[in-house]
């Protein structure tokens, strides 16, 4: 897949998960801070599969793996950001 992969993936992920997250409109959660999160969290989840040797580059796991970190991680954050 590649780096250009993962932040598509993890832009494509944020805005979706802000858009979705019940909380949004309760808070002051902004689209460019989930789609932030989602960039961060699939590079970060990307760079620790190949550390780990769980999956090489294009591994039939790293979509999915690369993708609910992304996920949990902006459904956290705009969670979080919300109920403050």
């Amino acid at each position: 897949m590649g780096w250009p992969g993962i932040v598509v993936l993890g832009a494509v992920v944020g805005w979706l998960g802000w858009w979705l997250h019940p909380l949004r409109r309760a808070g002051r959660a902004r689209p460019w801070v989930a789609v932030l999160i989602g960039v961060a969290a699939a590079g970060a989840a990307k760079m620790a599969g190949s550390a780990t040797g769980l999956f090489y580059d294009g591994d039939t796991l790293e979509w999915p793996i690369c993708t609910a970190i992304a996920l949990l991680s902006v459904a956290v954050t705009v969670g979080l950001v919300s109920r403050r």
